[in-house]
């Protein structure tokens, strides 16, 4: 399992302050507000930012760090993810799991026969979409509805799943 998980891409600077322009990638983009700090990756390095303060604008989030004091110092910061780590992240409940957690879990149909790894989580809004690359390299699009999930076991690495008639 992954240590830290990405709560958000720096889309652009904001202002000149040094402000920040974030696409959360996270359901919960309120969470954003309770956070005290929240780990840069540069792609190199991970990189402590302590966040002083937040700002919704449509769809994105505008946090101001106590590291950049303006526009120069968040200038090359496009596209750079934002990461808490896992002990800080929010707790999944009963039936929800991380994705990063779920991508290459084994997926076992019913009778535990090997289906294949788990490539792979489509969002539609209505329930989530698994996408299963199966041994033939071949996928099928699995619907993330308890018809079809039967069992997740994040810490085996394992899911039981019912191929539903005509899925395959």
């Amino acid at each position: 399992m992954e240590d830290f998980l990405i709560v958000g891409s720096i889309s652009m600077p904001h202002g000149v302050h040094g402000e920040v322009k974030v696409y959360p990638l996270t359901d919960d983009v309120t969470r954003l507000k309770k956070l005290k700090e929240v780990y840069l990756d540069t792609g190199k390095e991970r990189k402590l930012l302590h966040i002083t303060g937040v700002k919704y604008s449509g769809t994105f989030v505008v946090l101001k760090f106590e590291e950049f004091t303006n526009r120069n110092d968040v200038e090359g910061l496009r596209n750079k993810n934002l990461l808490v780590d896992r002990k800080h992240a929010v707790k999944c409940k009963k039936d929800e799991y991380f994705i990063t957690d779920l991508i290459g879990i084994t997926v076992r149909r019913d009778d535990d026969s090997i289906l294949g790894e788990l490539i792979d989580v489509i969002q539609t809004g209505a329930n989530d979409v698994y996408v299963v690359r199966k041994e033939d390299q071949s996928e099928i699009l699995l619907p993330a509805i308890k018809e079809c999930i039967l069992s997740v076991d994040i810490e085996n690495r394992a899911m039981k799943v019912f191929v539903m008639p005509g899925l395959e």
